[in-house]
C-alpha cells in the first residue's frame, strides 16, 4: 500500500480554481499534493499510529488550510478534518486524530524547517492550531499537513520582522462582510492574484441567517443557535474555492462583528426584546466555540464559555503595528432603541462604552508603548460620526461609534496624542466604501484631524453594489471630513512605506454572476507626519 498516495477525492471545482491561478501561485501547482518530505511512520508509539491510521469515509482536508497572527519567529497554521464538512461532525468519528504537520523553505516540502504532530479531538471538531516557533524573521515558509493517509494543500505564510527592524514596504488587503447568499466571492478571487503580505478579515465572515428563497446561493438549514448549526454554517463558506485559494496563499489576521453570532448583539444583550438572557449566553458560547476551531488562531484564544478574548497586538517591526479591537463583547447596549436618526440623550451617557474599560485601558497602553512608524487600528463599526441623511436632518447609526458619543470622543483624545504615531482606522460592517478624516465633529472642515479612516466595502453582503449611491452628492457636500464614498462590492489594498501610506480601494461591479472583473475606483495617500487623507 503507497501511503504517501495524493489526495483521492477534493471539490473539483476547489482544484480547478487553484489550478487556474497557476501563473501566480506555482507554489499551489507544483506543491499541491508534495510527499517528499512526508517521513516513513517508522518507530512510533502504538497509540500514535492507532490514531494515525483512524478510517475516514471521505477526503479530511476539504476545509482548506490556513494561518494566521505571524510573529517574527513563527505563526499559526490551522485545518480541520471534515470529510463530510457539512454534517453534524464534519463525518468524523468521535475519536482523537494525528495530525502531522510540516513546514518548508520549498514549495515542494524537500527542504523541512520544522515538522510535528498534533491531536485533533472531537470536543474541537477536530480542528488543530500549531503555533509553530523558531524560524527565521521575516520570510516566506510553506506548509502542509497530512492525517488519515491523506495529505492537505500546500499553503504559504510568512514570518513577521523582528521588532527593531524597519521595512521598506509592507502590501496587505482588508475585508469584510461576505454573505453568502448575496453573491460569488468573486473579489477573492482577484485578491488571491495580489502580491501581499497579509490579509485581514474585519467581520461577518459568515452570517446567521435561515437559508432563504431566490437568492444567488442558498444557507444550509434554519437561523443558527446550536453549536453543530455554527459549524456547518462555517463550513458552507470555508468550502468556496476563492475563499480556499486566499486562505491558502497569504496569513491572515481576524477578527469578528456581529453576524459570526448574531445581528446587533451588544454583549449579553439581543437585538431581540424576547430573548432569554441565559439561552442568549448559551448560544453566544456555540457561535464563538465554532469560530475559534474555523479560524487560524493562537490558543490564547480559546473561548471559555459564552467569552472569548480576540482583542490583541500584531506587529511588522518598527514599520506597522496592528492593534486588534473587539467591539461587540464588551459593549453596552445600543441607545435610542438601536435604529438610525437623529441622536437621543443615551448616545451621551457617559458609563456607556463601545469597547469596555478592560480593552480601552489595553489599547491605550498599547499605542503609549508603540515605536512603530505606522499604528493601525484594525476593527468593527465606524468611527466617523458622518451624517448621512443631510438633506431632511440628521441620520447617524447607534450601532457605531457616534452612538457611544463620549467613548468616541475619549477614542479621537487618544489618537491626538503626539506619542500616537500615524494613526490609521481599518473599519467594515456597513457594505459601503469610505474615506474619512477623524474628527470629533465630521461636519467641521476647520476641526483638527487626528487620523484617517478607511472603511471597506463588503466582499458579497447587499448583492451587487453602486458606484454612485443615493444622495451622494449631499452627503459628500455636508461631511467635509468624507474624502470617498461609494456602494461597490470589494476589497481595499494598502502599501506602506517608512515615509507613506497608499490605499486602493479594489472594486467588482457585480456578485450576482461570475467573472467580474477588478477596478481600482479610488487611490488615497497619508504621508508620513501629517494626519488626514488626500487623493491621488
Amino acid at each position: 500500500m503507497d501511503l504517501f498516495a495524493k489526495p483521492k477525492k477534493m471539490h473539483k471545482s476547489q482544484i480547478q480554481y487553484l489550478q487556474a491561478n497557476n501563473h501566480r501561485r506555482d507554489f499551489l501547482r507544483t506543491g499541491l499534493f508534495s510527499l517528499a518530505g512526508w517521513p516513513l511512520l517508522i518507530n512510533r508509539p502504538l497509540q500514535s499510529l492507532i490514531r494515525q491510521y483512524v478510517p475516514v469515509s471521505d477526503y479530511p482536508f476539504q476545509l482548506g488550510i490556513a494561518s494566521g497572527d505571524p510573529a517574527s519567529d513563527g505563526f499559526v497554521l490551522w485545518t480541520r478534518l471534515a470529510p463530510k464538512p457539512l454534517e453534524p461532525k464534519g463525518g468524523m468519528p468521535t475519536l482523537n486524530v494525528a495530525v502531522q504537520w510540516m513546514v518548508a523553505d520549498d514549495e515542494k516540502m524537500t527542504q523541512v524547517v520544522a515538522k510535528g504532530e498534533v491531536v485533533a479531538t472531537p470536543e474541537l471538531a477536530h480542528s488543530v492550531h500549531v503555533e509553530v516557533r523558531g524560524l527565521e524573521s521575516d520570510r516566506w515558509y510553506f506548509y502542509q499537513f497530512k492525517a488519515a493517509n491523506e495529505v492537505s494543500l500546500v499553503g504559504r505564510t510568512r514570518t513577521a520582522p523582528k521588532q527593531d527592524l524597519m521595512k521598506d514596504s509592507f502590501r496587505f488587503a482588508f475585508a469584510s462582510c461576505q454573505h453568502y447568499e448575496y453573491g460569488y466571492y468573486t473579489a477573492y478571487e482577484h485578491m488571491a492574484q495580489e502580491s501581499l503580505d497579509l490579509v485581514i478579515h474585519l467581520g461577518d465572515y459568515i452570517y446567521e441567517y435561515k437559508g432563504a428563497e431566490d437568492r444567488v446561493r442558498k444557507h444550509i438549514g434554519q437561523e443558527l443557535d446550536s453549536v453543530d448549526d455554527y459549524r456547518i454554517r462555517l463550513s458552507q463558506y470555508k468550502l468556496d474555492p476563492a475563499l480556499i485559494a486566499v486562505h491558502a496563499a497569504f496569513p491572515w489576521i481576524v477578527t469578528w462583528d456581529d453576524h459570526e453570532f448574531d445581528n446587533n448583539y451588544a454583549n449579553a444583550v439581543s437585538e431581540e426584546a424576547d430573548v432569554d438572557p441565559v439561552d442568549f449566553l448559551k448560544r453566544r458560547a456555540n457561535a464563538y466555540q465554532a469560530y475559534y476551531e474555523h479560524m487560524p488562531l493562537r490558543k490564547r484564544a480559546i473561548p471559555k464559555g459564552p467569552d472569548m478574548r480576540l482583542y490583541r497586538n500584531v506587529s511588522f517591526g518598527r514599520l506597522v503595528e496592528f492593534d486588534v479591537l473587539d467591539t461587540r463583547q464588551y459593549r453596552t447596549d445600543q441607545p435610542c432603541g438601536d435604529r438610525s436618526g437623529v441622536l437621543c440623550a443615551d448616545a451621551f451617557d457617559s458609563k456607556a462604552t463601545i469597547m469596555g474599560k478592560k480593552q480601552e485601558k489595553w489599547l491605550r497602553r498599547q499605542l503609549k508603548k508603540s515605536d512603530a512608524r505606522w499604528n493601525v487600528l484594525a476593527q468593527q463599526v465606524m468611527v466617523a460620526a458622518i451624517d448621512r441623511d443631510p438633506e431632511s436632518g440628521e441620520k447617524f447609526s447607534v450601532d457605531q461609534w457616534p452612538g457611544y458619543d463620549v467613548s468616541r470622543k475619549r477614542m479621537m483624545e487618544l489618537l491626538a496624542q503626539p506619542y500616537v504615531s500615524n494613526p490609521i482606522v481599518l473599519t467594515g460592517d456597513i457594505h459601503a466604501n469610505y474615506v474619512n478624516d477623524l474628527k470629533v465633529n465630521c461636519t467641521k472642515a476647520a476641526e483638527k484631524t487626528v487620523a484617517t479612516e478607511f472603511v471597506g466595502t463588503s466582499i458579497s453582503s447587499g448583492g451587487d453594489g453602486t458606484l454612485i449611491p443615493d444622495g451622494h452628492e449631499g452627503i459628500m457636500r455636508d461631511n467635509p471630513c468624507l474624502h470617498f464614498h461609494s456602494k461597490e462590492r470589494g476589497y481595499v489594498q494598502c502599501e506602506v512605506t517608512p515615509e507613506n501610506w497608499e490605499t486602493k480601494y479594489q472594486a467588482v461591479p457585480y456578485v450576482s454572476k461570475r467573472g467580474a472583473p477588478l477596478i481600482t475606483r479610488a487611490t488615497f495617500q497619508v504621508e508620513n507626519g501629517r494626519r488626514g487623507a488626500r487623493q491621488i
